[in-house]
């Protein structure tokens, strides 16, 4: 059984976001779900164990009581046998924003990562927002160092561009010519996309709007719509 991807554009934490996370949360099994947050690409200026708590005190509540940040700060932590196995024991897996290059580095080939891969497997919900879902692409930006750099792949033949309205889609000409064929995914602040298919159908949710960029076309969604990437 394949479970449910998620991608958000940052914000991820407030009311506009309350839509996508309870349906994340009902396909990870409801208020039982044991919810993961990994708080990574937050580590670089120290902000991981805030973030983190926001996350806790975000899905608490949304009624779930069985929710942590784990200690997973970088690739060191990555194969930590407790968070390894905290990891692939869960039914929601949260990954939070910060430094994209930085998060990629920490779970890259890393036994937390292969964790992640077999709790997707089984059924869990892998849910990104700004670096967390950059990272999750075929291909990702890192502002802090201007370079694109090879994701997870988890999402074949994509790149989101997240922040989109603020700021991201000044990376977007940039993006456009590095790599041309590949699909670029503008997200929105407190906007975000959950997969509803096998076939690469995602709902939008939220505040703002999702922006695809390829071949040479522009199309827009705004919540409610269905978008399929392929």
């Amino acid at each position: 059984m394949m479970g449910t991807i998620v991608l958000a554009g940052g914000a991820e934490f407030g009311g506009a976001m309350e839509e996508l996370d309870r349906r994340s949360l009902e396909k990870a099994g409801g208020s039982d779900a044991s919810v993961r947050i990994i708080p990574a690409a937050a580590a670089p200026d120290n902000n991981h164990a805030r973030a983190g708590k926001n996350g806790i005190d975000w899905f608490r509540s949304l009624g779930v009581a069985d929710v942590r940040a784990l200690p997973l700060i970088d690739r060191a932590s990555a194969d930590e046998p407790d968070v390894v196995s905290s990891l692939r024991h869960a039914d929601l897996i949260y990954l939070l924003g910060g430094f994209p290059g930085y998060l990629a580095q920490s779970l890259a080939d890393s036994r937390s990562w292969d964790a992640i891969l077999a709790a997707l497997e089984d059924g869990a919900v892998i849910s990104g927002s700004s670096a967390g879902a950059m990272v999750l692409c075929m291909y990702f930006y890192d502002p802090h160092h201007e370079r694109l750099c090879q994701g997870l792949h988890l999402v074949a033949g994509g790149c989101v561009v997240p922040h989109h309205r603020s700021f991201g889609q000044t990376w977007v000409p940039r993006l456009k010519s590095l790599i041309p064929d590949v699909t670029l995914i503008g997200l929105d602040e407190q906007t975000g996309l959950l997969n509803i298919s096998p076939g690469w159908e995602w709902q939008v949710y939220g505040a703002g709007s999702v922006v695809i960029y390829r071949a040479g076309q522009i199309e827009t969604y705004e919540s409610g719509d269905t978008v399929v990437l392929t």
